[in-house]
């Protein structure tokens, strides 16, 4: 909060003094005594203690225009990440707030007070009057202050940008060696970090890579850590500058397309990504490089995800990820690709739900981690699918924290389920949501279901278990979902006869696919002469795969990740892992292909395609996925043998 003075207009202002501070501030200084003295009078004053924020960033617009008297501001930008980007500084004489004054734009960047800070200002009617009658005024305003200030900031980013005006190539189909990548700017670990500044300066740059002695980089150092690690705690600037260097060095190829340096950038929290060609490093790729797309794109929904502050900010941001899938699909990605970026997308839409809620509920009485399941906790949604989640709560100390915890997280889970169901994630007509108290449990009731699960494999308990055991941490203290997928792997060792129910389920779900390697189509009903593509062949691959992953004991999730982690542990996804993935990449993007052209057309999407209206390159893919499938259960049948019924 600051502290402000707003008289009426003129009140306890000496006038001589303002208008003699006016005439040497342009472009005050171009106006006559007459419209000085009007000015003066219509002027009011406001004080900033030292670190107020006077404006912030995507906040509504400015409410006047502010001219420092004394003091001075800082003139900043947050990332997605939360990260600090300096633009300017400005002091004595000079002014903020014109742009989402005149604009009616949100505010474009924070403005913070570097001192303690004094500003006269000026009102929206008065400027705007000065703006219609004034030439000088104005052109100063929108030629010298534009240029100097927005102009600067944005260039670079769209001269770079290789998708700005109108290209139709975006992030996720243009390779990283394609964009203009920054050179690779560096210096040797025992250089001293007052050099290392210099050698950035003077080559505008905001990162800088260290080598060591063989040549070899060891890490790598930003304008962040200047600020972090050097400025803030007073360091001295000739230690060497790989003790404030961070040492953990991401890189994407050359070859890979921009969107794997995006979601590393989004995963891992930073904003610089080595690039390597031909196992040499080739440059570095920045935020700022991919940040300036025309139009949706993954980064920019991602940033209006992370600047909305409300449940209804939220859902018209939602409503544009359909978006993204039918840009991916025009561009010829994978389904990988797509699922990969709808995942991020979505998983930030989640979790902002979930912050939202509990910031309106208050501090939760005990720990929490929201988990999610399903297509969503394997990473493989498209569209948006049913709310498929569930909440773990630490375990309760007393019987009173107990109750409290149950009471609070029965209104916190029917909220965000509420919320999510706005933003676009139908329910779930099984309930299984967070928001069903079954599924609202302390950890200890979570490895009771476990245990029971494994112990006593029911057909309930196989269904719960298919679903459940593919898990994945959302949002909250992630160590308990950790604790829960050890326990769970600790429960699965050398469990032979659960494993033996997984593999019925696994095998009973036969590829339809007949004698003559015809296809075995719906006999009847709405979908007569069609196959559903989920339930015949995405699920039976899904199913196997899990099955094997369960028998090892790894963590992964995702249904590729999961392929690929046990192409070196397990003998039949060694043989076939290249096969099951191209398996499963066909069969999705031929599914999601379907949905999309469904909802284009107002339809609601399914998942059943009539194999007539398939390419013979298409049919002869799905048959040799399906024959796939097919060899594969066979094999499982003879793993299993004793266990088979």
């Amino acid at each position: 909060m600051h502290s402000a003075i707003r008289p009426n207009p003129g009140s306890n202002m000496i006038l001589e003094d303002v208008i003699s501070f006016l005439k040497k501030v342009p472009p005050f200084q171009f106006l006559d005594d007459e419209n000085l003295q009007t000015i003066a009078l219509n002027l009011s004053m406001e004080f900033y203690p030292k670190d107020t924020v006077i404006l912030k960033q995507d906040e509504p617009p400015s409410d006047a225009l502010r001219i420092i008297k004394k003091g001075g501001v800082k003139v900043s930008m947050t990332s997605e990440h939360g990260d600090e980007v300096v633009i300017d500084y400005r002091g004595e004489g000079d002014t903020f707030g014109f742009l989402s004054l005149v604009g009616k734009d949100r505010v474009r960047s924070n403005i913070t007070a570097v001192d303690d800070t004094l500003c006269y200002l000026l009102g929206k009617e008065m400027l705007l009057k000065l703006l219609d009658s004034q030439l000088s005024f104005t052109e100063y305003f929108f030629k010298s202050h534009i240029t100097k200030y927005i102009d600067r900031t944005y260039q670079e980013m769209q001269d770079k940008s290789m998708f700005y005006g109108g290209s139709d190539r975006l992030l996720f189909t243009t390779r990283v060696g394609d964009m203009a990548i920054k050179g690779v700017i560096s210096t040797q670990e025992d250089t001293a970090i007052r050099e290392a500044a210099v050698i950035m300066s003077e080559n505008r740059i905001s990162s800088i890579v260290i080598m060591n002695k063989n040549n070899i980089p060891t890490g790598i150092v930003t304008d962040r850590d200047l600020r972090e690690k050097v400025v803030a705690k007073g360091r001295n600037v000739l230690e060497p500058v790989k003790n404030i260097m961070s040492t953990t060095l991401i890189r994407v190829d050359a070859r890979d397309y921009c969107f794997e340096a995006v979601l590393k950038m989004i995963k891992y929290n930073i904003h610089h990504v080595l690039v390597i060609k031909d196992g040499a490093m080739a440059g570095v790729i920045t935020n700022h490089d991919l940040m300036m797309l025309q139009g949706t794109s993954p980064l920019s929904l991602t940033k209006d995800i992370e600047s909305q502050q409300t449940i209804e900010g939220l859902i018209p941001v939602s409503k544009k990820i359909n978006n993204i899938v039918g840009l991916l699909l025009k561009e010829g990605a994978k389904a990988s690709n797509i699922t990969k970026v709808i995942t991020e997308i979505n998983d930030r839409l989640v979790r902002k739900v979930v912050e939202f809620t509990e910031r309106k509920q208050g501090k939760p009485p005990v720990p929490y981690c929201w988990i999610v399941f399903g297509s969503e906790g394997r990473k493989e949604q498209t569209f948006k699918t049913d709310q498929d989640n569930a909440l773990i709560y630490a375990d309760p100390a007393t019987d009173a924290e107990a109750e409290a915890a149950k009471k609070y997280f029965m209104v916190f889970t029917e909220q965000v389920r509420d919320s999510l169901l706005q933003c676009g994630f139908p329910l779930c007509p099984a309930n299984y949501m967070a928001s069903n108290p079954q599924w609202c449990q302390p950890l200890k009731v979570w490895k009771k279901y476990f245990l029971s699960w494994v112990s006593t494999p029911t057909a309930e308990a196989v269904l719960n278990s298919v679903a459940f055991f593919d898990f994945r941490p959302m949002f909250g203290e992630l160590s308990l979902a950790d604790v829960l997928r050890d326990d769970l792997k600790s429960l699965l060792a050398d469990q032979k006869v659960f494993l033996g129910y997984l593999a019925n389920m696994a095998i009973k779900n036969q590829p339809p696919i007949g004698f003559f390697k015809s296809f075995v189509v719906e006999k009847g009903g709405e979908h007569k002469d069609e196959l559903n593509l989920k339930i015949k062949g995405l699920a039976p691959l899904i199913d196997i795969v899990r099955l094997f992953a369960l028998e090892k004991g790894i963590s992964e999730t995702s249904t590729l990740e999961r392929i690929e982690t046990l192409r070196s542990m397990h003998t039949i996804v060694e043989e076939y892992a290249d096969d099951f993935e191209h398996a499963f990449e066909f069969i999705m993007l031929l599914r999601i292909h379907h949905q999309y052209q469904q909802i284009s057309s107002g339809q609601a999407p399914d998942n059943f395609i009539n194999p007539n209206r398939l390419s013979n390159l298409e049919k002869r893919s799905v048959k040799e996925s399906f024959q796939l499938i097919s060899k594969v259960q066979d094999l499982i049948i003879e793993r299993y043998k004793s266990l088979i019924w």
